[in-house]
């Protein structure tokens, strides 16, 4: 198992000791861009560890397909992704307790993957929403699921790629490959 962590603007520094991957929150909506963001990206590159990029969904009921569409623009144009950069979408509640539809989160991950075919393009989500909310299944190149758990050890059926298993004293996960190489080498070749 690989370690890392994800971050936000609320880390705006962190240390990388141990550290093989680091996914950073680049963007939420069709307006917000982390002000750290390429700060913590070249942080985590400089201490050699694979680096992705998430978007925070906002979405609901009613919500048109562009809307949707121009959130994974957004966010493909603002995420500062390099080639072999892991792009990531963030699928939960909102803190106003709107939860983007499954066809939402779809019509994202399909919009991101016709704009950067040569990106891999996971799906986090935790356990509950994954197994009970989620009607098509569809997580692109593969799962990242937020089960708080042992290391390693979600509660889902089926594969994942990525669990983030505690937000103590920040969001800790591990990654299902067998070397750093391993994973750069598969999201490298997306």
């Amino acid at each position: 198992m690989l370690h890392g962590i994800d971050v936000a603007s609320y880390n705006p520094t962190f240390e990388t000791e141990g550290l093989d991957f680091v996914f950073v929150k680049a963007t939420e909506g069709r307006s917000y861009t982390n002000p750290h963001r390429a700060g913590q990206a070249a942080r985590a590159r400089h201490a050699g560890c694979v680096v992705g990029f998430y978007h925070f969904l906002r979405g609901g009921r009613g919500l048109r397909p562009a809307r949707i569409a121009a959130q994974a623009r957004y966010f493909v144009e603002h995420c500062g992704a390099e080639h072999g950069d892991i792009l990531a979408l963030d699928w939960e509640t909102d803190p106003k307790g709107r939860l983007p539809t499954s066809r939402q989160k779809d019509k994202f991950l399909h919009e991101v993957k016709k704009l950067r075919p040569g990106h891999r393009l996971v799906l986090y989500a935790n356990r509950d929403l994954w197994t009970r909310k989620s009607t098509g299944h569809y997580d692109a190149d593969g799962l990242w699921i937020a089960d708080y758990r042992k290391a390693g050890d979600p509660l889902v059926h089926g594969d994942w790629l990525f669990h983030q298993y505690t937000s103590k004293p920040l969001d800790k996960n591990v990654a299902k490959f067998k070397s750093r190489d391993a994973l750069r080498h598969w999201a490298s070749s997306g």
